[in-house]
């Protein structure tokens, strides 16, 4: 892998506020990022839940990016595309899951390499002291991406607000703004090429509740029952996740 991945070999730490030790957990990204030569989509998340890091995964989570059995992404993807995934923790299902990537030449690479939490959780706003991954020297060496898929919006600890911390170090790159509605939609320029990046509706059963509230979904769901977030979601995601 690159030099600039941290390996660090403890999970627990603490710091001293008043006099007083407090104990944070490390949450260290378990996954590198997930881009071959052919990338075009890259999807650009935080943290998985915590248990991956420890390795404590529940019996239908699959280990690897978005494996969560609480996600909807691989879901989503499933309706967008017509394919279906296992949702075991097998060697299988994380196989099928690398060789559809490779096919459709998205991959993953979320935000953060590294963060503190005072609490054991996989809320973003938890996210305490995070060290980001290099996402703009990514993109240097990685020439096909042109499109940055956020699962998660510019509200704090969320991808987009971490990209744009990440970019604060480089000055010549300006995002500008093409669509300020959900999902957001802004480009910026790279050595001579343009990327475009997207903010989507997290894919988190936490984020149905906002969901819900859109004037849209309401409208959807009045004419059609059994319309629900994932579908709400397909609608959106698709035009950016298919050529």
């Amino acid at each position: 892998m690159k030099g600039w991945f941290l390996i660090v070999p403890f999970l627990y730490s603490y710091i001293t506020i008043n006099n007083k030790n407090i104990d944070l957990f490390k949450h260290q990204h378990p996954y590198p990022p997930f881009i071959s030569k052919d990338t075009r989509k890259l999807i650009v998340g935080t943290l998985p839940p915590p248990r991956f890091t420890t390795g404590e995964f529940k019996l239908d989570d699959v280990d690897f990016c978005y494996g969560s059995r609480d996600g909807q992404l691989w879901k989503i993807i499933e309706k967008i595309f017509d394919v279906e995934f296992l949702y075991k923790n097998t060697a299988i299902a994380i196989q099928q899951r690398k060789d559809f990537l490779l096919q459709h030449k998205i991959g993953v690479c979320d935000m953060v390499e590294y963060a503190f939490r005072s609490e054991i959780n996989a809320l973003d706003s938890g996210i305490e002291r995070a060290v980001l991954r290099p996402i703009i020297p990514i993109l240097i060496e990685n020439p096909s991406i042109d499109t940055l898929l956020f699962t998660g919006g510019n509200s704090k600890n969320g991808p987009e607000y971490f990209f744009r911390k990440h970019i604060k170090n480089y000055p010549e790159i300006k995002l500008k703004r093409v669509k300020n509605t959900v999902p957001r939609i802004h480009t910026f320029q790279l050595e001579g090429r343009q990327i475009q990046t997207v903010s989507l509706t997290a894919p988190s059963g936490s984020a149905n509740r906002a969901v819900g509230s859109i004037p849209l979904y309401k409208a959807l769901k009045s004419k059609n029952p059994d319309f629900n977030t994932i579908d709400f979601r397909v609608l959106q995601y698709a035009p950016f996740f298919k050529e």
